[in-house]
């Protein structure tokens, strides 16, 4: 039977990280296609009724090493050796995020296993697990299998959607660990988010992005104000980001942050391709560009060819006439 665990982060107050739910969803559908099951790790303080939460998502178990301080890579490396050791897991699977490629990257050595990263699909076949992922600059797509075990899949950001598909609470089962020497040498001083922005545009349901088409950096105005209007965030390619119109959290694409907003509306981007791999699993994705041969408009939902300088306002004004009345 191939069982597939899974690392869930949360905040310390009980909150998951949405990849950590989606990697979860996407274990839990995967391990039901190989006839095994999926199971969670956490850390720290995590109470019985938040831990068997995910079972909403899934999980058939959740294991709880409740002495281990959340955070930090190498104790959760000790943790998810001991637990794939000892009950055979045949995959590790991680969401998006720089822990995730810590943790997996260390469980990948401690245990010798085969490991892939950036990774935006996974699937079932002939009893296996394949992971497949972008390579040569995101034009083609590498499909990877795993010689042995463990295999360690690490997703890209929002690459796994969160889906409910679970039939109730998760059992939760306390893992007592010894920790490696080396693994105690670090020390958690104090935990937080160090983004640059107040707003996470990985979190957020609505996007405006803005490219070069509007122009200059003060037009950015155009994108905050129509973003604050829908409710949403503004979002940067990486060219106005590097000319200094935008700062470097708000970036899409390639070197920048993967998202999947409920609505992406791309105002002034071409659409190059190192940017539709940060926005391409946008829900719904509408595009304002004066160029009719703009690539945006090759895969985008609904695309409107015009100057944004004058359609822009008038969206935001309309939307804003909507809500107030």
């Amino acid at each position: 039977m191939s069982g597939i665990l899974v690392y869930a982060l949360h905040d310390g107050e009980g909150n998951f990280n949405k990849n950590s739910l989606g990697a979860i969803s996407e274990a839990a559908k995967l391990a039901g296609e190989l006839g095994g099951e999926a199971a969670a790790v956490v850390v720290g303080k995590v109470g019985d009724d938040v831990g068997g939460e995910l079972g909403r998502y899934g999980a058939a178990k959740v294991f709880r090493a409740a002495d281990v301080e959340e955070g930090l890579a190498q104790p959760i490396v000790d943790v998810m050796a001991k637990l794939i050791g000892e009950h055979g897991y045949s995959y590790a699977l991680f969401g998006g995020g720089l822990l995730g490629f810590e943790i997996g990257a260390g469980l990948t050595a401690r245990l010798a296993g085969g490991v892939t990263m950036e990774v935006t699909e996974v699937q079932a076949r002939e009893g296996k697990l394949v992971a497949l992922r972008p390579v040569l600059g995101d034009s083609a797509i590498a499909d990877v299998a795993y010689v042995g075990e463990p295999g360690i899949i690490i997703g890209r950001l929002n690459a796994f959607d969160i889906s409910e598909s679970g039939s109730g609470e998760a059992e939760v089962v306390d893992v007592d660990v010894e920790l490696s020497e080396w693994s105690t040498k670090a020390k958690m001083v104090t935990r937080g988010e160090a983004r640059g922005e107040d707003i996470n545009i990985e979190d957020a349901d609505i996007l405006v992005g803005g490219g070069r088409g509007l122009g200059e950096k003060d037009n950015f105005k155009l994108a905050e104000e129509l973003a604050e209007a829908m409710g949403g965030a503004v979002a940067a390619t990486r060219a106005v980001v590097d000319a200094g119109w935008y700062p470097y959290a708000a970036q899409i694409g390639q070197t920048g942050k993967t998202v999947a907003p409920k609505l992406y509306l791309a105002a002034g981007i071409s659409g190059a391709i190192q940017h539709k791999v940060g926005m391409q699993n946008s829900e719904n994705i509408l595009a304002i560009n004066k160029d009719p041969n703009a690539p945006i408009f090759e895969f985008c939902d609904l695309g409107v060819v015009g100057d944004l300088h004058k359609i822009v306002p008038k969206l935001t004004e309309a939307i804003r006439a909507k809500k107030s009345g």
